[in-house]
């Protein structure tokens, strides 16, 4: 049975061209796996099949009576409600239907007797339909959901409007959850949730009975709960039945295929004009020469199989800073003296060391990042930076809104520069023109960060401060990144939630969760 079925989808912006004839099927109980590149239009599928962009043509028909619970790159809440109250809502349609039953009964003191079975029965209708839904049970289940998520640690009677951006996302995660639509839309669910809480998400997606779609750059978790994948490439759709490392596989021997059949036909059109060219003009061959030229005429033309445009990341490096990069003596950090985030901490980094910071969110790590680089005032005791410090910050999720092109963001950074050499820099970060021309926050979230590592690395550094860099990044740009970061010879301290990542190339490991003040 199909859930949903899109036929011929065609949409782009200006002269950029997204999604081209493209076709998909969900069929009930699919765990679909959406691959591709960065911007070539996962988000924009997702956003097209959920109604929230009309495409510039084709079909999109959902089955009758689903349900479809969307968890977006860029969902918001609404200030002024607890976390408590913001799951409660996944309820909504139970508490209108308890709100019905109770109106039901007190409408039966003043009903015509002959009205009171068929009331009562209604209300019994309710009452069974809301014991089955674990109704009576709702706190319980919210609560178990939470705290697999990790929502409990964080305190479910918190303000969402006092959460960070990882704390919202893991918020509106659990809601949907909650919600147990026929069809769930993830798209990088996994960004802002820590190992753990990946290893909970996991499980529960495997035994996840209903249909979902799962939009994920993190491989490891993709291949293990999807059993079907689309790959986007070109703005075409392509299904495969299994899972990621299948794909691989029938991928590569696809484009081995392509490729050998594309050669194939231009040796033999080589062959074929060779023959016309030296036959063409001789009486005794002409009729061949005719021969093989209608040949050629009639063939198809096969194109040349189109290769990934991989990213070349590379961090220049500035002199050589002092012997310590960062000297911190009983720092506390935090917005408040009410809520500090840490107890009182001293530590050292010392040049040449590579860093990485974790722990569960909301625990403060970016705003650590903030407080060393003095963006942020500390709660208490000091920060001394060393000499000869030239430091680069990649932010998190930072100039999403921008409505200046890739290029001219890049530009402004560096006026110095000229138009050719601009576009050079940006393309070397596996950018194209219509990338390098579009809006930032047209862009897609890997589009986004690699502009932004372009900066970065467009600088000459002695100290690299990166915050969550691979949120986002498709395969090919993560395995660059990481590359470049274990052959850079200066500093770094990195906010990271994938070990896989980062564990290749760190000297050392701050977990944030022993420096806390909360129960972790």
């Amino acid at each position: 049975m199909s859930l949903l079925t899109v036929e011929k989808v065609t949409h782009g912006f200006g002269a950029r061209q997204i999604l081209e004839d493209a076709s998909f099927r969900l069929l009930k109980g699919e765990h679909i796996g959406l691959i591709g590149a960065n911007g070539e239009g996962k988000s924009t599928f997702l956003n097209i099949i959920t109604g929230k962009i009309m495409p510039d043509a084709g079909t999109i028909t959902w089955s009758r009576h689903v349900t479809v619970g969307y968890l977006d790159q860029h969902s918001v809440l609404k200030k002024g409600m607890t976390i408590r109250q913001v799951l409660h809502t996944a309820f909504n349609h139970m508490y209108e239907l308890e709100a019905e039953m109770m109106k039901l009964y007190e409408d039966m003191a003043e009903a015509d007797p002959e009205k009171i079975d068929e009331m009562m029965e209604d209300a019994g209708e309710i009452q069974a339909m809301l014991e089955t839904g674990g109704f009576y049970q709702l706190d319980a289940r919210i609560e178990e959901v939470a705290n697999g998520l990790g929502l409990g640690d964080i305190g479910l009677d918190r303000d969402v409007s006092d959460l960070s951006g990882g704390q919202r996302t893991k918020t509106l995660l659990v809601k949907l959850l909650l919600e147990n639509p026929s069809i769930l839309i993830l798209d990088e669910p996994t960004n802002y949730l820590d190992h753990e809480h990946i290893v909970w998400l996991t499980r529960y997606l495997q035994e996840y009975e209903n249909a979902f779609i799962l939009v994920s750059h993190d491989m490891d978790f993709l291949n293990s709960v999807v059993n079907v994948i689309y790959n986007l490439d070109g703005g075409n759709l392509t299904r495969y039945t299994g899972d990621y490392e299948n794909f691989r596989r029938m991928y590569e021997i696809q484009k081995s295929q392509e490729l050998a059949a594309y050669r194939r036909q231009q040796a033999e059109i080589e062959e074929l004009e060779d023959f016309i060219a030296r036959n063409k003009a001789r009486v005794a061959t002409r009729g061949m020469a005719a021969s093989r030229q209608k040949k050629l005429d009639k063939m198809e033309i096969l194109d040349r199989p189109t290769e990934k445009i991989k990213p070349e990341f590379g961090f220049l490096m500035a002199r050589t800073p002092s012997r310590f990069i960062v000297t911190a003596k009983d720092l506390v950090i935090g917005y408040s003296q009410d809520e500090p985030l840490t107890r009182p901490v001293s530590f050292t980094l010392e040049r040449g060391q590579k860093v990485a910071i974790v722990g569960t969110n909301g625990l403060g790590k970016t705003t650590l990042l903030k407080t060393i680089l003095g963006k942020i005032q500390p709660l208490g005791g000091s920060v001394e930076l060393g000499d000869y410090l030239f430091p680069g910050y990649f932010e998190q999720e930072a100039g999403r809104d921008s409505d200046k092109s890739a290029l001219d963001t890049f530009w402004a950074e560096f006026p110095s520069m000229e138009n050719r050499e601009v576009r050079l820099c940006l393309s070397k970060c596996g950018l194209t023109n219509d990338h390098i021309t579009s809006q930032m926050r047209v862009l897609s979230g890997g589009e986004n960060a690699k502009v932004r590592l372009a900066m970065v690395m467009n600088r000459e550094h002695n100290w690299l401060v990166l915050d969550e860099p691979t949120n986002h990044l498709d395969v090919d740009a993560k395995e660059e990144l990481k590359r470049a970061l274990t052959e850079y010879p200066g500093t770094i301290l990195l906010v990271s939630h994938d070990p896989s990542f980062y564990e290749d190339f760190v000297t050392d490991i701050w977990n944030v969760e022993d420096w806390t003040t909360k129960i972790v």
